[in-house]
């Protein structure tokens, strides 16, 4: 042991001196990738501020200006902004403006190296930019330059922090070292002990040469596995302390994807396609379909490209594909390939309107109704998940590709692709809620498609809940191995990762959908409805599905005008409800009984003024959608079951005035991110009406308040940042699997 400690203290010493050596370079290397990081910050910033800059500019609003100026400094890290009209100009600039930066002396920022001014609570970083747009390449004919100055004094603590961590870091290596030194010549030093008393003793002179192979060291596994569990916790703490700090845009995802996935194959498979193309008369016409999952995965593809791989179901789809079925979209300007995969009448019929939608839809969804299994659809079921297992392989360039199936139309296809693509990164996303173990008994196909679920690397699903029933149903059904600490799940020799991923909408909305301001869109609806200027609107949007809940909205309703008359011939309740799976009897009888009672509804109580509820049953097209949002004065998403429901998300983004009031349902995910919402149980027609009458009579101070604290959940946790965290996840995974094929490293 004493000749172990004599090797332990110098080699502490050692490393302690490169550790301080290397400190000053450390500090050089972070100052420049913290200048040029600023840099880039710069850009991104006047980028973003120069159209309303230059339209203050115009106007001659210099007071504005300078309010604008002010409120852009709020951020820690941006300490001012100013604005030089010329050389000779006075700078227009923010209260925190160092008084050495002066329109005059702006060439002095401008050469390479001379971006740092020292000042009393630390260096600032200075950039010079030329007012730039995107509408014209002529830099020189737009005025002015735009001065940004940042404050560096985190750099100096993340310094400090850094040396810290870089000595301690040598201090721990040289321990580990030494820890692992001592082991190996005391492990040593006991076996060449062991044989030479051996040899003393006579033994094994006699052996055969086999038995004299070298025993194998399982003191070595522990320590193996602890590093494989400190290498995950060290990621994961890292990981979350990026996403803090993280601004989620699609630029942040192709970041992710040049920096952590880098030239990967990126494949997604949905059963509806992003655009479908109808054929009206002579000419095509373009359709984008009313899906949560296209809303929220369309703005994906845009940001990181690939193939998505649907079905084509449009009547001119065939018209406009290649001869290998793609055809390049968004078609105003392309930014991803759709492959379209042909289905015959007769394994849509099974596929998706039997087994998928009369089965598995009804048994996720606890709407009490009925699901129906017929062996014919599931078989048909299988055929189709095959056909897009070949789609997929047709499709991947890599033997590695990260395949991102969606929703509950494929949950075969995941193990289909693990059997023919081994070393594929495989996500499969479950958009609707999963039951409990003792309901999902009820499908005779349980344990095939549990096992097809398990061929993913990572299933996602919206809400813990629904990841503690996956788990469940798993560990009742089939010889799995559980870890409920990690929510893993090993099965087949594969570990799949159970994650919860809540599924959001993208932020900003586009311009388009907002750039009509909320008093034209509240006048207009209220012109295309007939009704009064100032009568209260009620929106709901919804497919025409019996788990939204559309018949409990209108009892609530009527509710409300029973327990409240003051509100006949006030209010109306306009409900959007785009028609969906016509060809299966129960929705056919479902849409029999919206139109009814809304009909019963607006006969009792019309006499009085406007109809209570405005029933369209057609396809509206988001900018239309956007519209009534804007208009209304409260939404109600009355959803009897529901993984997420992105019409909530939806409705808070449109509302960029800060008004309007939600009301939601509590069975919907979105229930447990918004809680500044009316939370409401559907099932109790009381409890809505007087939702409803409080919303109705909510002050503009309270939706304001409420709505700006849903608007800035909506804006962190938007659609970029829930794929961004599955892409991030499928990193990792691949970087442990590269780990544990090579085992050899880990000992």
């Amino acid at each position: 042991m004493r000749l172990s400690l004599r090797f332990v203290l110098p080699l502490l010493l050692v490393l302690a001196g490169i550790a301080y050596a290397v400190a000053p370079l450390i500090d050089q290397l972070t100052l420049g990738w913290f200048v040029r990081d600023l840099d880039s910050r710069s850009a991104l910033i006047a980028n973003t501020i120069q159209e309303p800059l230059l339209e203050q500019l115009a106007a001659g609003k210099k007071v504005k200006i300078q309010d604008f100026f002010n409120r852009i400094t709020q951020d820690e890290r941006l300490y001012a902004v100013g604005y030089c009209a010329a050389a000779t100009a006075k700078i227009l600039a923010s209260r925190s403006l160092p008084a050495e930066i002066q329109c005059p002396q702006l060439e002095r920022w401008q050469n390479p190296g001379r971006h740092l001014l020292p000042s009393a609570q630390g260096p600032l970083h200075i950039a010079v930019r030329p007012m730039t747009s995107a509408a014209t390449a002529d830099v020189a004919a737009l005025p002015g330059q735009l001065v940004l100055v940042h404050d560096m004094s985190f750099i100096t603590r993340r310094s400090e922090e850094s040396k810290r961590y870089l000595f301690y870091v040598f201090m721990a290596l040289g321990a580990a070292v030494s820890l692992i030194t001592v082991i190996v010549a005391q492990l040593s030093w006991r076996g060449w002990m062991a044989g030479v008393r051996a040899l003393l003793r006579g033994e094994g002179l006699l052996r055969r040469p086999e038995a004299h192979a070298p025993p194998s060291l399982p003191g070595f596994k522990p320590i193996a596995r602890d590093l494989q569990r400190l290498i995950s916790e060290l990621e994961s703490e890292n990981r979350a302390r990026d996403e803090s700090q993280l601004t989620w845009t699609p630029e942040t995802l192709r970041t992710i994807l040049h920096g952590e996935l880098r030239g990967e194959d990126v494949i997604v498979v949905s059963n509806r396609e992003p655009y479908i193309h109808q054929r009206r008369g002579e000419r095509v016409e373009v359709q984008r379909p009313a899906s949560g999952l296209v809303t929220a995965l369309e703005p994906i593809m845009r940001a990181c490209s690939g193939t998505w791989i649907a079905h084509g179901s449009g009547s001119a789809d065939r018209e406009v594909v290649d001869k290998n079925d793609h055809v390049a979209v968004p078609p105003e300007n392309p930014a991803y390939q759709i492959r379209r995969v042909w289905l015959t009448p007769e394994e849509e019929a099974g596929y998706y309107y039997g087994f998928a939608n009369e089965g598995l839809w009804p048994l996720c969804h606890i709407a009490h109704v009925r699901p129906i299994f017929r062996s014919s659809d599931w078989a048909q079921y299988i055929a189709v998940n095959r056909k897009f297992a070949q789609a997929v392989m047709s499709e991947a360039k890599t033997k590695n590709p990260i395949v991102l199936v969606q929703d509950y139309h494929f949950a075969l296809l995941p193990k289909m692709i693990r059997d023919e693509l081994p070393e594929a990164t495989i996500i499969s996303f479950w958009h609707i809620p999963w039951p409990n173990p003792e309901s999902f008994a009820i499908c005779p196909w349980r344990e095939e498609i549990l096992a097809g679920m398990l061929g993913s690397s990572i299933m996602g699903f919206h809400t813990q809940f629904h990841c503690n029933n996956f788990v469940d149903t798993v560990d009742r059904f089939l010889e799995a191995r559980v870890d409920r600490a990690s929510f893993n799940v090993s099965f087949g020799g594969k570990l799949t990762a159970v994650r919860r991923y809540p599924i959001s909408i993208a932020w900003p909305p586009d311009a388009e959908l907002l750039q009509k301001s909320v008093p034209d869109c509240r006048r207009d609806i209220r012109q295309m409805n007939d009704l009064p200027p100032e009568h209260k609107l009620g929106i709901g949007v919804d497919r025409l599905d019996y788990t939204k809940g559309i018949l409990e909205r209108f009892r609530a309703i009527e509710r409300l005008l029973e327990l409240n008359p003051d509100w006949i011939g006030r209010f109306t309740f306009v409900q959007i409800a785009a028609p969906t799976r016509s060809g299966i009897d129960e929705y056919q009888h479902h849409e029999a009984q919206v139109r009814t009672l809304a009909a019963r509804i607006n006969a009792r109580f019309e006499r009085r003024g406007p109809a209570p509820i405005g029933l369209k049953i057609e396809q509206h097209a988001p900018p239309q959608v956007y519209e009534y949002f804007r208009a209304a004065d409260l939404c109600f998403v009355s959803s009897l079951h529901d993984g997420m429901n992105l019409v909530a998300k939806e409705f808070v983004a449109a509302r960029d005035d800060e008004r309007g009031v939600l009301i939601l349902s509590e069975f919907t995910g979105a229930a447990r991110e918004l809680p500044e919402a009316l939370i409401v149980n559907p099932y109790d027609a009381d409890q809505c009406a007087a939702a409803l009458h409080l919303a109705l009579s909510m002050t503009d101070v309270e939706q304001r308040d409420r709505m700006r604290l849903m608007r800035g959940l909506v804006a962190e946790f938007n659609v970029f940042r829930w794929a961004g965290r599955m892409l991030l996840d499928a990193a990792t995974k691949r970087r442990h699997n590269r780990l544990t094929d090579k085992p050899d490293l880990l000992i």
